[in-house]
């Protein structure tokens, strides 16, 4: 017969795994999207001056501090500071929210420059950015509502130094959709 603590550990360890192969996964539909974009810059069409929007360099770095303030709430649980991972977690939170606002700010950008991704003066290379940048936001959107759900749990008093099971996998994605958009941004940046 297996103890409780037993339990919660298999448990805690197939909840990491999960989210260990659906990180996997998603780095997959990333990396065959960045190699069709490879392949695509041989097109004659392709712009080859484009530059990224300035919002882009904002949300790079706000996306940073996400990933930052996720770990200092792990800690501050790990100590049993329920004010500060309160603090930590709702930071987090406004600077998700942050990090979308200045995509969209992107986007905005690229139409006042008259880049659109479909239509008469659309582009593929911009038709390609805003795949990118639309399927991380599909995924940023899974990591707010995650979020929501660790911020409520913490309300209701579920997380303490003993069990942070969700909190530490919040933070897991959180850094994965931060290198996510590293990756992508210098992906972006650097190959033209």
């Amino acid at each position: 017969m297996m103890t409780n603590e037993e339990y919660k550990s298999r448990s805690a360890r197939s909840y990491k795994l999960l989210l260990i192969f659906a990180m996997i996964s998603m780095t997959m539909m990333f990396a065959g999207l960045t190699s069709a974009l490879v392949v695509s810059k041989s097109r004659p069409d392709w712009m080859k001056d484009f530059q990224l929007p300035f919002s882009f360099f904002i949300s790079l770095a706000v996306i940073i501090l996400c990933s930052v303030t996720m770990h200092l709430a792990k800690k501050a649980i790990q100590k049993d500071n329920r004010k500060a991972t309160t603090y930590l977690l709702v930071t987090t939170l406004s600077l998700g929210l942050t990090f979308v606002y200045f995509q969209f700010q992107g986007f905005s950008q690229l139409f006042q420059n008259h880049m659109y991704p479909v239509g008469g003066s659309g582009s593929i290379t911009i038709s390609f950015l805003y795949v990118l940048v639309y399927v991380h936001l599909a995924h940023l959107s899974g990591g707010i509502i995650s979020l929501l759900i660790i911020i409520y749990n913490h309300f209701k008093q579920k997380y303490n130094s003993s069990q942070f099971l969700g909190i530490e996998l919040g933070a897991m994605y959180w850094h994965f959709l931060d290198f996510l958009w590293i990756y992508l941004f210098l992906f972006l940046y650097f190959f033209k």
